[in-house]
């Protein structure tokens, strides 16, 4: 299984890849659309991510000691954006999870490419997923 970084480092090349950021934008639609679906039953009020603009919703199970996220979005950038968190953060234990610094963001320009409101969803996404390792390190 690849660490973290190396799955952030993979996404940062991959994101290089492109010069212009409506083709990192078609990159990120086509990447959300390649995320597993979520299970209707976890699509919730109580999974929902608040401080989006869009409704996206996350679910996280652990398994063998590592947490597995499952997301969805109805919003297509908004998808691709959970899509990538999802890819770096699951798979791996929860201490792991909280304790990443999740760099890829400022690399690949994502943050500053966002509006105000998905910013803030980025930052409720990434502090959910933060909280479910917290919450599961108990475990």
């Amino acid at each position: 299984m690849q660490s973290i970084n190396d799955i952030q480092d993979e996404i940062i090349e991959d994101f290089s890849m492109y010069d212009d950021w409506n083709d990192k934008y078609e990159y990120l639609i086509e990447f959300g659309k390649s995320l597993p679906l979520i299970d209707e039953q976890y699509k919730t009020e109580e999974n929902r991510i608040h401080g989006c603009q869009s409704r996206v919703w996350l679910h996280a199970e652990l398994k063998e000691y590592k947490l597995y996220f499952f997301a969805d979005s109805d919003a297509i950038i908004t998808k691709g954006i959970v899509g990538l968190l999802v890819k770096v953060l699951s798979g791996h234990t929860p201490k792991e999870i909280a304790e990443s610094e999740l760099y890829f963001i400022e690399k690949i320009g994502l943050k500053e490419h966002l509006s105000p409101t998905r910013a803030n969803g980025l930052v409720s996404m990434i502090k959910k997923m933060k909280t479910y390792g917290i919450a599961f390190q108990a475990h």
